[in-house]
């Protein structure tokens, strides 16, 4: 039997270690999984979920099977994680799994859409909840006020990662509190005031389909989304054999259990009509709790978390930059680390300027729902890298192998191709309509768009390669 040292990968020897010391610990990478997925979604994304899935017992599973789907995911990405700790994550399970083109094309999407798809609808809610507190109603402000919260961000996570794991370990520890707390009054204090909601009532019996399910799947992954970021500073987490399947399997069931928990606190206060009429579901059960208070103490508690998860996100999308530069599969300046933070300060500003860019010029809906079509299917290719590596690299140190498997993978994979099928499907429907001058009987999600744009990621490898051998 092998000991604990013999079993430890040789991550001083992997690419890009030496220069991104490890400094974050088992709380902090706590912190940076739950604090990146507990953002906005959870107090703004349930009215538009309710819209398409408005019966409750429906509305109450696709939450859970939301869950249940990321701890597949968690459960699989730990083994790979504990085996491979290395700066880039995904990025770097794809390259060692599928080819140095799989990963290219993931650091593709993440440069043309993902990540400051994802920074930009973050600090969009962010500008929202900021100018709603302070009374100011001036929609064209909202973007400055995104973009100004961006550059801050990344102006902490460029002076040190230990700055950015102290802002990420106080937001997360707020937003969490917070809705314990939410949970906690509204079934220990119930209803003291009527409800703020005007709902009109259902026109007839409620109703959903497999295609509106599917849709409203998209707008729940938004919510959950964040259980796999910490996977991207796995080469700055101490003891990355112990404390990253830790952090991926105990951080997501954090998440879990405390969404289920405001979903029912919800629907304790709010029936599912209320909730699809509701835009912040969390300030109207609040308001019925205490009032006028609770709306304040609600909006600076969603102000708070959107800060915290765009922390968050800064932190560790601009690692996988810096991992695809290090690689040669970008400019190999994207890799620079600042001589006194230890940081990569480059690529943190490159994902800084293009979601000011993004965030100037689009919505939130657009914005999530790109991100999450983006990131989603290289999530599932990451997974499948499991199969692949337990094949072809069996003497990999494996401090965690999965529960579950081979089924824990599989089920996570063949939900991410559904989800994707039925957009993808939905988009073609309704682009036949828009041609035949009919109807649209299907909503437009743009996974359509979204795959053509990372597609086109195929030439511009092959382009970048033949360069670089010239």
């Amino acid at each position: 039997m092998t000991s604990e040292s013999e079993q430890r990968p040789d991550t001083e020897s992997l690419p890009g270690h030496t220069r991104l010391p490890r400094r974050l610990g088992l709380l902090s990478a706590i912190a940076v999984l739950v604090g990146s997925t507990i953002g906005t979604g959870i107090f703004r994304t349930p009215a538009g979920i309710a819209t398409k899935v408005p019966v409750e017992s429906l509305y109450l599973l696709l939450w859970g099977l939301g869950g249940f789907f990321s701890l597949c995911g968690a459960l699989t990405l730990a083994e790979l994680a504990a085996a491979l700790p290395q700066t880039g994550g995904i990025f770097v399970y794809l390259r060692e799994g599928w080819g140095r083109l799989a990963a290219f094309l993931f650091g593709w999407g993440e440069l043309v859409v993902i990540r400051a798809s994802a920074l930009g609808a973050i600090s969009t809610v962010f500008a929202e909840y900021f100018l709603r507190l302070f009374r100011i109603d001036n929609p064209q402000l909202i973007h400055y006020v995104a973009a100004g919260a961006i550059l801050l961000v990344a102006v902490f996570n460029i002076v040190g990662v230990r700055l950015g794991a102290l802002v990420q370990n106080l937001t997360t520890g707020a937003k969490y509190c917070a809705l314990v707390l939410l949970v906690l009054a509204a079934f220990a204090l119930g209803a003291r005031n009527p409800s703020p909601v005007v709902a009109p009532p259902a026109a007839g019996p409620p109703a959903t389909s497999f295609a509106s399910f599917g849709l409203a799947f998209i707008s729940l992954l938004w919510v959950y989304d964040g259980w796999a970021d910490v996977t991207f500073v796995s080469g700055e987490v101490q003891r990355p054999e112990r404390f990253l399947p830790r952090t991926l399997i105990g951080g997501t069931l954090a998440v879990i259990v405390i969404y289920l928990l405001a979903n029912f606190a919800y629907l304790h206060l709010l029936d599912i009509n209320q909730i699809v009429h509701s835009k912040l579901v969390a300030a109207d059960v609040a308001y019925r709790i205490i009032g006028d208070t609770g709306v304040n103490l609600i909006s600076m508690a969603v102000m708070i978390s959107a800060f915290g998860t765009l922390n968050g996100s800064m932190m560790t999308g601009p690692r996988i930059f810096f991992a695809m530069a290090d690689d040669g599969l970008f400019f190999k300046q994207v890799a620079a680390v600042h001589p006194r933070f230890k940081t990569p300060y480059l690529a943190i500003s490159l994902a800084a300027t293009l979601a000011i860019i993004f965030v100037m010029v689009r919505s939130f809906e657009q914005l999530s729902d790109t991100f999450v079509l983006g990131i989603w299917p290289f999530y599932a290719l990451g997974v499948a890298a499991v199969y692949r590596l337990r094949r072809t690299r069996p003497d990999l140190p494996r401090s965690y192998k999965t529960l579950g498997y081979p089924v824990t993978p599989a089920l996570f994979i063949l939900a991410v191709l559904v989800l994707v099928g039925n957009a993808l499907v939905g988009d073609v429907r309704y682009y036949l309509a828009k041609f035949a001058g009919g109807p649209n009987p299907h909503e437009w999600s743009g996974a359509l768009m979204v795959a053509a744009i990372i597609l086109a990621g195929i030439p511009a490898y092959y382009l970048w390669t033949r360069n670089r051998r010239q």
